[in-house]
């Protein structure tokens, strides 16, 4: 019986688990990986403490701070089910079951899918979904980049270094980005933009060749060897029952980070909570676990 369980190990698990070890509480992290989106993220400029740092560096003294308190991750473990039951929050993951009396849902979000024709045939055959992971495969290709927020200019702004031409293709009229990050893009001299664009379909034999855009009633093909899809995420939630969420499935959270079910808490990107920024998440991290500990002083003797 752990007083506390962990779900996630991006910036709100890591900082969770700091706090959660500082209060000597009994808990256990569990997580596919360590790092989750912030991993991805090249170009991060508003991180206090560092004008400039990459997202594998930042984690890397995330994952540095959390060892420090010998704090057991098990990684590679995929959380099925969360649920409570007789006081207890019940887990299950795809190789055992457990229990513990407060859990911390920080499981982050998952990369949103186009829907288009010939997308699952060639996924990892020249689409992907993270730029930091496979850029370099496409040194010296003409490329696409589907999106128009700032993971869809991070990743093009890393492919600018690699890449012989980018395609930035967002379906919206104007890019959502922050502005100095179009400013590169533009200075590169490598960027073709295109707004209120549609993919139409993605095709190739065994590998990406090309793709179909539509912009108005014009329809036209653009030859690229690689594709990045960058147009947002879905919340990692599914696994939680009872728990209210929001119409985006994202689960709601008061400022203490507390759910409607007593014991079972959430932060970072997983929630409602306003910007999906690493040092927001960050904070609801510590700000859980805090809240997890109170719950635990509260009802001590009670469960």
């Amino acid at each position: 019986m752990y007083d506390l369980i962990i779900v996630g190990a991006g910036p709100a698990g890591i900082t969770a688990g700091v706090y959660a070890a500082r209060k000597r509480m009994h808990f256990q992290m569990i997580t596919m990986d360590i790092g989750g989106q912030a991993s991805l993220s090249w170009d991060i400029e508003n991180y206090l403490g560092y004008q400039f740092i990459a997202g594998p560096e930042l984690i890397e003294k995330f994952k540095e701070h959390l060892q420090k308190f010998d704090v057991e991750v098990r990684e590679n473990e995929k959380v099925t089910l969360v649920e409570k039951s007789d006081a207890i929050v019940k887990l299950k993951t795809d190789k055992r079951d457990y229990a513990a009396k407060t859990v911390i849902v920080a499981s982050g979000r998952r990369p949103r899918k186009l829907g288009v024709q010939g997308e699952d045939e060639l996924k990892n055959r020249g689409i992907t979904y993270c730029a930091t992971c496979d850029a370099p495969l496409f040194t010296g290709m003409d490329v696409a980049v589907i999106g128009g927020g700032n993971a869809a200019l991070d990743a093009t702004l890393q492919l600018i270094k690699i890449a012989k031409k980018i395609y930035l293709i967002e379906a919206k009229p104007l890019l959502t980005a922050d502005r100095i990050m179009i400013e590169k893009a533009k200075e590169s001299g490598k960027v073709i933009f295109y707004s209120d664009t549609k993919v139409k379909r993605i095709y190739g034999d065994t590998l990406v060749q090309g793709m179909e855009i539509e912009k108005g009633n014009k329809v036209e093909d653009l030859s690229v060897g690689g594709i990045f899809v960058e147009i947002g995420s879905t919340p990692a939630s599914d696994f939680v029952t009872g728990v209210q969420k929001n119409e985006r499935g994202e689960i709601t959270v008061n400022c203490s980070c507390e759910t409607n079910i007593p014991g079972i808490l959430a932060a970072g990107d997983v929630t409602n909570v306003f910007a999906k920024q690493i040092i927001v998440a960050c904070g609801e991290g510590a700000k859980a676990s805090l809240a997890a500990f109170d719950y635990l002083n509260r009802t001590e003797g009670q469960t």
